[in-house]
């Protein structure tokens, strides 16, 4: 496919591709290890929900990586000729279990791609859904939202925070050092250098500080669910980050019951929103 970069990246639109993968019982447990969890799920139990973003990912000949450490966009995903990348959100349907060390298969389509222009800029909007089935049984549906952004204007004003909810029935500290960020990254084929790399995230993409990857906040918030929840079982998941969390800054993982869902987020060190996110269960 060409590699261009399309004015608005609407050609995009219904790229498919197929990846298969087998659920390593190996790569769980050392999720398992750096989130310091004891109950490791081994071969034929259900993989925890969220654990497969560490499968399926492409990995790419280090002559293929754009500036930021992803592969260069154009093939899959479109180039917009943006080059700050987001993962902003995104919806979980959970059809069946996946179990480990299954073999499985994930097909994906871009939905849409929007182009706007925003107080930083301009923006491209990316939705891509994911169809993950092992053998027949389709297992998880997944739409992910990305983002993609201008470069950094050293000195431009951030987006002002908004303040988390402060009815939580469920709250636990939670610190991200920078080892859980590269073994995170590690296992899930994130070359995305504002994760390990703190020069480039500062100087290049304007951050304080290495920063938190969001899928990690999210399965982190999905723990949370499961604990507030034992026993029932998640039918969907879905979850937007409002703003970025960094390195050995303690944050918060809050819950709250809400008309019929478990409402979800994450709380930065000055209180303000990082995440939101729904969980939906049958009990």
């Amino acid at each position: 496919m060409s590699s261009e970069v399309s004015p608005d990246g609407r050609d995009a639109i219904g790229r498919t591709d197929s990846r298969r993968a087998v659920i390593a019982a190996d790569r769980v447990a050392a999720l398992a290890a750096a989130l310091d969890l004891d109950g490791v799920p081994g071969g034929g139990a259900v993989l925890p929900p969220a654990w497969h973003w560490m499968f399926f990912n492409p990995v790419a000949r280090r002559r293929e990586l754009g500036p930021d450490g992803h592969p260069r966009r154009g093939t899959f995903l479109p180039d917009l000729g943006l080059p700050r990348r987001m993962w902003a959100g995104g919806r979980l349907t959970y059809h069946a279990p996946l179990p480990v060390g299954a073999e499985a298969r994930r097909e994906s389509e871009i939905l849409d791609v929007v182009s706007k222009t925003g107080r930083s800029g301009r923006l491209g909007f990316v939705t891509v859904r994911h169809r993950i089935s092992s053998g027949a049984t389709l297992c998880i549906e997944e739409e992910q939202d990305l983002v993609f952004r201008e470069g950094a204007v050293p000195g431009a004003p951030g987006a002002a925070p908004v303040s988390a909810p402060g009815d939580a029935r469920w709250s636990e500290p939670f610190t991200p050092d920078p080892v859980l960020l590269f073994r995170y990254s590690a296992l899930t084929e994130n070359g995305h250098r504002i994760h390990y790399d703190q020069s480039y995230a500062r100087a290049v993409e304007g951050y304080r500080d290495l920063v938190v990857h969001g899928p990690l906040i999210a399965t982190l918030l999905l723990g949370l669910a499961a604990r507030c929840r034992p026993g029932a079982l998640l039918r969907s998941f879905s979850f937007r980050a409002t703003a970025p969390l960094f390195v050995d800054r303690p944050f918060h993982l809050e819950a709250a019951p809400s008309e019929g869902v478990l409402s979800l987020w994450a709380r930065g060190p000055e209180s303000e929103l990082a995440m939101q996110a729904e969980a939906r269960f049958d009990d």
